[in-house]
């Protein structure tokens, strides 16, 4: 019996309909930008396996310094506890975040937003004012959790669990050219006085289709928030970490959140860890002799050591100019392709954003995570030895950094004709 058939008889897999699913791919080892079956076949990771990869699968200097941290430490409890990894990573996630002072460990981007959601309830009880309600952009993806589920957008993904989520205050995605409506709903709406926070994905909207929108629109965002001071938290679980072109996508603009998500590429995707990095007005509502007013939430792997000790050796990389001489390098043939897509009319819209680029295909039904066209697109490529897991009828290329030339003109050419 080989790995795909043992897998089926014991594994039930994310995001899978079980019911006429094909086989799994045997996937036994990991190269730079490929992934290598158990038969040898060679995979191109054209989406960073779900976006978390942003060095290359196996990079070496990840696994010598997570190899050094075995050989050390594995984990220790952190309640009452430290340890030098987690001290590292903390000081150098807040050398990247000036605004921010304190940063929280959890294990995965829909625990950080779960700890941020909680953090600013709690911040504004631990003051004695009522505010409970979260501004939400309609079309948002925040986890799978049931804050983070909360929070995104209701339909397929959580329907069965609507009962049990809580109410949020949505305004209309900020698309091109109706940035208006988004101002004027966000403007109506704060005027209540029961507003917690706002949530955001900063300039990509991911599950939603690569959905993009400018860091104009994101700065007046926030600015209004601030103004009427309502907690700001940015989603920067897919954006963080060079997916937009910078570190963070709040990079881009001068206000600046009380709160930042992050997992994915937090340890370039050697290990699971998320953060949420706060600011010192939220850390300090949480300073009392009262016991109630502290933060109860914790993991049972809360910064873990080996994944502190990745996040801390993708940090290097990320310090190093060859990766972002890379990243340049992407997004400038990205921004020429969507230049050269432009006409084609099999596409409703193509857009890019840093190191994204996405495709819209015109359908016949509306575009959405379940349009049809997802399988065609999906076994298209895989037989041409490409991961690319469209979102619905949305083609969208977000590889390693380490990608070479060669293997990006591949996939824009395997993507030209395919839509011919």
């Amino acid at each position: 019996m080989n790995l795909s058939e043992r897998d089926k008889q014991v594994v039930w897999h994310p995001y899978t309909q079980i019911k006429g699913a094909v086989d799994t791919i045997p996937i036994v080892r990991g190269e730079a930008a490929y992934l290598i079956d158990e038969e040898g076949n060679r995979y191109l990771d054209a989406i960073s396996s779900w976006w978390v990869n942003t060095h290359g699968h196996s990079h070496p200097h990840i696994a010598k310094k997570v190899s050094e941290q075995l050989s050390t430490l594995e984990h220790s409890i952190f309640a009452g506890f430290t340890h030098p990894k987690a001290v590292e990573l903390a000081e150098r996630i807040l050398e990247k975040l000036p605004n921010q002072s304190r940063v929280f460990f959890s294990d995965n981007g829909s625990t950080a937003v779960e700890v941020a959601l909680k953090m600013a309830f709690q911040y504004w009880d631990n003051k004695s004012e009522k505010k409970n309600k979260v501004i939400v952009l309609v079309g948002s993806y925040h986890g799978d959790t049931f804050g983070s589920m909360s929070v995104s957008a209701r339909g397929g993904f959580n329907q069965p669990f609507e009962q049990f989520l809580f109410d949020v205050l949505p305004i209309p995605f900020p698309k091109k050219g109706e940035e208006n409506k988004t101002i004027s709903a966000l403007k109506e709406t704060l005027k209540a006085d029961d507003i917690s926070s706002i949530i955001v994905e900063p300039l990509i909207q991911g599950a939603a289709g690569m959905r993009m929108y400018s860091p104009e629109i994101l700065e007046e965002i926030f600015k209004l928030c601030r103004e009427r001071k309502v907690l700001i938290i940015a989603d920067e679980v897919m954006t963080g970490f060079g997916r937009t072109g910078k570190l963070f996508a709040t990079d881009y603009i001068t206000t600046k959140p009380d709160m930042v998500c992050m997992s994915k590429g937090l340890t370039g995707g050697a290990m699971a860890l998320g953060l949420t990095v706060a600011t010192s007005e939220i850390y300090e509502a949480f300073i009392s002799d009262d016991k109630l007013k502290t933060f109860f939430h914790g993991h049972s792997f809360t910064a873990n050591a080996v994944a502190c000790s990745a996040a801390c050796a993708s940090l290097d990389l990320f310090d190093e100019q060859q990766t972002w001489d890379n990243i340049a390098r992407i997004e400038k043939r990205f921004a020429e392709f969507v230049a050269e897509m432009k006409g084609n009319s099999m596409f409703s819209d193509v857009r890019c954003q840093g190191v994204i680029v996405a495709l819209e295909l015109k359908t016949e039904s509306e575009s959405s995570y379940f349009n049809n066209k997802r399988e065609e697109i999906y076994n298209h490529f895989l037989s041409k030895k490409i991961i690319l897991r469209p979102l619905g009828n949305v083609i969208y290329f977000l590889p390693p950094y380490c990608i070479n030339q060669d293997d990006v003109e591949r996939v824009l050419l395997e993507i030209k004709e395919f839509c011919n």
